[in-house]
């Protein structure tokens, strides 16, 4: 199977993602629509993508899988040969992801839907998390020298690694600001009220 089954299965998850984050949003402001939006696709990615994907990885290997999950990561490792073998620490990487990740980006729906007030300490220990496994998995093969990636082809790198590793970096740096700014409004709000009291 070539790239298209794989690129169709994360565009459908992209879709689903967007119109359920973008349900539970309604009422909302545009912001709190689009992060949920993003948080949606973003717990389904890691469910319904890198959760196979570590399981296949403890059962063999994506390499000898079948199916179209293994299709997808056969056509990602086309450009990082890492995830067609067991390479623990894409795999160790990933069961954290996958656990951690997944877990906190279905909490972080929960928290904005219901107001809660852990929404930026949920959201603030996400984006890091995200940033950590961004940094993990491609610092140390740069390092290296890339033996694992594919820099020559522009699909390969320019597509599956820059495009699509840079959007899990670009989003939770957004999402950092965002909590950054509404802390600080917190914050000040909070000192102005008492400063009032006294």
């Amino acid at each position: 199977m070539g790239a298209g089954g794989p690129l169709l299965l994360c565009a459908s998850l992209l879709l689903a993602g967007c119109a359920l984050g973008l349900r539970l949003g309604r009422g909302r402001g545009a912001a709190d629509r689009a992060v949920l939006a993003w948080l949606c696709y973003d717990a389904l990615v890691h469910w319904a993508l890198e959760g196979p994907f570590v399981y296949l990885s403890f059962a063999g290997s994506v390499a000898d899988s079948e199916g179209l999950i293994a299709s997808l990561w056969k056509e990602y490792g086309k450009a990082d040969a890492r995830w067609l073998y067991f390479d623990p620490t894409i795999v160790s990487l990933e069961v954290l992801t996958v656990v951690l990740d997944g877990s906190l980006a279905l909490v972080l729906v929960y928290a904005i839907v219901t107001e809660k007030y852990y929404r930026h300490f949920i959201q603030v220990t996400l984006c890091v998390c995200e940033l950590y496994g961004g940094w993990m998995t491609f610092v140390p093969d740069w390092l290296m020298g890339s033996p694992n990636l594919n820099t020559d082809d522009w699909l390969y790198f320019g597509v599956y690694l820059v495009f699509f590793n840079s959007v899990w970096v670009l989003i939770p740096g957004l999402l950092l600001c965002q909590s950054w700014v509404e802390l600080k409004t917190m914050h000040y709000g909070r000192s102005g009220s008492r400063e009032k009291l006294q």
